[in-house]
């Protein structure tokens, strides 16, 4: 039986939502409606500037270009298929219409499977480059990590262009995953991306998401465990010039006893005072779902962001949701403003310089993220970027 786009949106509208965990999701783009300002899930997206993403005016699109670095990786394989092969779609399904329109509209997807109890300790890196100025492409990635694999992986996204994408990762028992995504594109491009995890018995995942390039850029991860022992942190960086939107919405689903999650993002902007069209913007929303089965779970999210000069606005939006009183503890902090003026004071009465102390104070700010990223040459390469900004600013 066919079930019409307005069926499928009477039936979604009559469902009373259990939870948040428990929203609709296809992999067609036909089966979503279009998104406007008022609904909750776009509220804060510029959707003027999604350049036809959200609304299927994006144009025909020219392929992808994604290419992985895993040249004489033991135990590394590498395949490129197409849409309804059966590797695709196991960690999650669309739940927003950009995200549905990228798996409804790519050419080739890349897989990359990290065979069960072998260990990659250098990161395998794919490259994503943007399809060029007005220009539009769709991509899809899936990073399994069988049981008790170990792997390390690096998603660079630079270049021009519009781009919409899904990426999948599957971490299976006992495995462990770190992946860090760099999203440095040049200030033209815009990208729409859903990331989806699912995390298996005793198996780990670390998620790393910075963003420092781009128009706009809208990053919405789900994790999701799979059975008991599973452990997830969440890290995000992100630094909005003036002109640029950056946000992030997320959501880990405790579904099953005794796992373990930990969000931390940090952001700071910088936009241009009194000036049209040159805010700096961004928007993170943090849910948390504990499900009454989920005994034991220990969670905590922190979003931190500063504003660094007038013209800047960050939205933040931590939501915590529990459904059982049986769990080992479970928190969540949000803060925007401006430099701490105690640490500030601590440095100028110690001869620094005010710029200076200044820089020291948003450095250390990103510190505490950027310390925990597992590849060293990612953590030069943010530090980097972090300095770039501050020199951009006049710091």
């Amino acid at each position: 039986m066919t079930t019409t786009l307005n069926e499928n949106q009477a039936a979604h509208n009559r469902r009373v939502l259990a939870n948040k965990g428990d929203i609709f999701s296809s992999f067609n783009v036909e089966d979503f409606a279009i998104p406007h300002g008022r609904d909750e899930e776009w509220k804060f997206a510029p959707l003027r500037k999604m350049r036809g993403l959200h609304n299927g005016k994006a144009g025909d699109p020219v392929a992808a270009s994604i290419a992985v670095d895993a040249a004489g990786r033991e135990g590394v394989k590498v395949d490129v298929v197409k849409r309804g092969d059966s590797k695709l779609g196991r960690a999650g399904v669309p739940t927003d219409r950009v995200a549905a329109q990228a798996f409804s509209g790519f050419e080739d997807a890349t897989v990359v499977t990290f065979e069960k109890d072998t260990a990659s300790e250098e990161p395998v890196v794919i490259n994503i480059d943007g399809p060029g100025e007005d220009k539009v492409a769709y991509g899809h990635i899936v990073i399994d990590v069988q049981n008790h694999a170990e792997a390390v992986c690096v998603l660079n996204y630079r270049g021009s262009g519009t781009f919409a994408d899904n990426v999948e990762f599957l971490v299976g028992d006992g495995a462990r995953l770190a992946v860090v995504t760099m999203i440095n594109w040049n200030n033209d491009a815009v990208h729409g991306s859903g990331h989806h995890a699912k995390i298996g018995r005793d198996a780990t995942l670390r998620h790393t998401v910075a963003t420092f390039g781009g128009e706009v850029v809208r990053v919405v991860p789900r994790v999701a465990f799979t059975a008991p022992g599973g452990d997830a942190d969440l890290l995000g960086v992100y630094f909005a010039d003036a002109g640029q939107y950056f946000e992030n919405r997320l959501l880990v689903d405790h579904a099953v006893p005794n796992c373990r999650s930990n969000v931390m993002y940090k952001g700071a902007l910088q936009g241009e005072p009194n000036v049209a069209h040159r805010e700096a913007r961004t928007a993170w929303v943090g849910d948390v779902l504990i499900r009454a089965e989920a005994n034991g779970t220990d969670t905590y999210e922190l979003n931190r962001n500063l504003l660094l000069t007038e013209g800047a606005r960050a939205d933040a939006v931590p939501n915590l949701e529990i459904e059982t009183g049986e769990i080992a503890g479970a928190g969540h902090a949000a803060t925007v403003g401006r430099f701490d003026e105690d640490q500030l004071f601590y440095l100028l009465s110690r001869g620094i310089p005010e710029l200076a102390a200044r820089r020291l104070v948003v450095r250390g700010f990103f510190s505490e993220v950027i310390n925990q990223v597992p590849v060293a040459s990612v953590r030069e390469k943010l530090e980097e970027l972090v300095d770039e900004e501050l020199d951009t600013a006049g710091f």
